[in-house]
């Protein structure tokens, strides 16, 4: 793991790029005064952890997204380290995860720097096993397990940004059955050339409404 850091900001925990295709998607918005600034900052904070509500946020052509627990119970609570989060893409979906793509929260941090001039919450996700069949450790998602995405709402003084970070996104070819690896290929191929862009974009910007 490496921290990526900003100029004026706190530093981040995003995973090292080493393989695959990366993107980075970022919203900024600029407050009138700190104060204000912290109010909204709050407010997307709450935002970011209501994960069953990123659909709302994002629009009607985005993905949904759904917070599990373990077993795929759906869990009706903010985002804690655990969970995981079923994601209904459009389109056909993965007979490995029973028609969903899977992801496990595996980390949350919620920081400030002493001066509280800048402070961030950050949800780094990555892909994972259907939760439905606890034997079979193989991931349910078009992504490897090598894959991560860290979703992340800063603020620096007067300045906002939400911000989705991918790293090491390579397709997942280790389905037994040859439709979903074919599957992953037809999307993982296109998001690593830009066309899942909109999806985060629209998040981003929804965080910060």
């Amino acid at each position: 793991m490496i921290h990526i850091k900003s100029a004026g900001a706190c530093e981040k925990p995003v995973p090292l790029q080493h393989a695959g295709s990366q993107h980075t998607t970022v919203h900024t918005v600029t407050c009138a005064t700190v104060d204000a600034c912290i109010q909204r900052y709050n407010i997307a904070k709450e935002k970011l952890l209501e994960v069953n509500r990123w659909h709302q946020f994002s629009g009607s052509l985005s993905a949904n997204f759904t917070l599990t627990d373990s077993d795929g119970h759906v869990l009706d609570h903010k985002a804690q380290e655990g969970d995981h989060i079923r994601v209904d893409l459009p389109g056909p979906g993965s007979r490995t995860g029973k028609g969903y793509d899977w992801v496990k929260i595996e980390k949350i941090e919620d920081r400030s720097t002493p001066s509280g001039n800048c402070a961030y919450i950050a949800i780094r996700v990555r892909p994972s096993g259907n939760p439905y069949h606890h034997t079979d450790g193989k991931p349910a998602h078009f992504y490897d397990e090598e894959a991560t995405s860290s979703f992340v709402i800063e603020r620096v003084g007067t300045s906002l940004r939400a911000c989705v970070y991918g790293r090491n996104e390579m397709p997942n070819s280790h389905p037994d059955n040859i439709l979903d690896k074919v599957r992953n290929w037809l999307i993982a191929l296109p998001a690593a050339a830009g066309l899942a862009k909109p999806q985060w974009k629209s998040l981003v910007k929804g965080l910060l409404k």
